[in-house]
């Protein structure tokens, strides 16, 4: 049995679902990976110190050596922050080409997430019925003031 099968069966005892942390995700619930430089190994396990005490967050070894996998709901974290935070004390993360787009594509869909859930929803209906009044009020070419009475049929 190889790590990777070994981590699927745990996962699975423990009801926890592990996606891919790059694949699409719907809902607020997030699954991510966090990456660390490969040449400093022993941060991985500090940073694991570190993260693990953080209310409603969920961690557990990441899918690769150099990684730690983390569960979150977007309204309490975000990769964003959880990285800010490691980076600031003095964790070095992997800054390859690849995680450095994967991380920017990661920031720009939860922040847009967020931003989203604070706006109202529009009601489709209702914005037919905004226009049509608008349209009746506003002059425009179609309407004629002239009284039914006054009006010439030829």
């Amino acid at each position: 049995m190889n790590p990777e099968r070994a981590r699927l069966l745990r996962d699975q005892e423990r009801g926890l679902h592990r996606p891919h942390p790059l694949a699409p995700q719907a809902g607020t619930r997030k699954h991510r990976e966090i990456r660390f430089c490969k040449l400093k190994h022993w941060q991985v396990e500090e940073a694991f110190a570190v993260l693990v005490v953080l209310p409603k967050l969920e961690v557990a070894p990441g899918m690769l050596a150099n990684g730690i996998s983390v569960w979150y709901e977007i309204t309490d974290h975000s990769m964003e922050a959880l990285e800010k935070m490691l980076a600031d004390r003095g964790f070095h993360l992997e800054n390859t080409l690849y995680c450095k787009l994967i991380r920017a594509l990661v920031y720009f869909t939860e922040e847009t997430q967020l931003r989203n859930m604070g706006q109202p929803e529009r009601l489709i209906k209702k914005s037919h019925d905004v226009y049509s009044k608008v349209w009746e009020h506003h002059p425009h070419g179609d309407h004629d003031d002239t009284p039914p009475e006054l009006r010439q049929d030829k």
